[in-house]
Order: structure tokens, then C-alpha cells, then sequence
């Protein structure tokens, strides 16, 4: 008899391990859902700040300029910067702050600027082709 009692209290302690432990893996989270939402939030934060930053440089009556007389169509090009992943757009934007920088200092020529914005063009469909 004590056979079939230790047989029943292991039975009866497994079915009670095997209910609740879908509770208590349910309650536990690796990554807390506040800290992801926020996260969300500032990668959406920062993708909305270089596409406006890239598009803030191509928008540029300048770089309009450089665009028009290369003929090419600077919707073409604004829609190929918002198919750009985070990462590309990062250093896209970093290089448009530059040189939007230099432009403002003065250290950019027409010449330099040419340069500039069709190597961000072509920087663009390079990566949009490569995809």
C-alpha cells in the first residue's frame, strides 16, 4: 500500500507541476513590454528624424538645382530614401548633416555640391538595386 500512495502523491505532484507551470511561464517576461514600446517608439522617433533630415537636404533649392539639371525626378529619389532600412538612412542622414553643415559654412562649392548630391543619389539607387 505504501507503493500505491507514493505512486498517487507523484502522480498527483506532477499534474500539479504541469499546471501551473503554463501560468508561470505566461507571467514571466524576458524583455518588459513598457521597455519594448519605448524602444519602438525611439527607433520610429529616430527613422522619422533622418528621413526628414535626408529629405530637408534633397529638398534644398540647391540640390533641387543639381537634381533638375541631371533630370532627375526628385519624387523618384524622395521615394527611394523611405525604402531605405534603418541603418542606410542612419549614415544617409549623417552625411546629409554634414553636409549641410559645410554648405552652411561655406566650405562646399557648386562644383563640390554637384559632387554631393549626385554621389547621394546614386548612393541611393545602388542600394534600392542591390535589394
Amino acid at each position: 500500500m505504501n507503493l500505491s500512495r507514493l505512486r498517487s502523491f507523484a502522480g498527483f505532484v506532477l499534474v500539479a507541476i504541469l499546471a501551473l507551470t503554463p501560468v508561470l511561464s505566461a507571467q514571466t517576461h524576458v524583455v518588459n513590454p513598457a521597455d519594448l514600446q519605448k524602444e519602438m517608439l525611439a527607433a520610429a522617433d529616430a527613422r522619422q528624424h533622418n528621413m526628414e533630415t535626408v529629405n530637408g537636404f534633397l529638398s534644398s533649392p540647391k540640390a533641387q538645382k543639381v537634381l533638375g539639371s541631371a533630370g532627375i525626378n526628385p519624387i523618384q529619389v524622395k521615394t527611394a530614401v523611405s525604402s531605405l532600412d534603418d541603418q542606410e538612412l542612419a549614415r544617409l542622414a549623417a552625411r546629409s548633416e554634414k553636409a549641410q553643415a559645410d554648405i552652411a559654412a561655406g566650405n562646399i562649392s557648386d562644383h563640390d555640391l554637384i559632387l554631393i548630391v549626385l554621389g547621394f543619389v546614386a548612393l541611393i539607387l545602388i542600394i534600392i538595386a542591390v535589394r
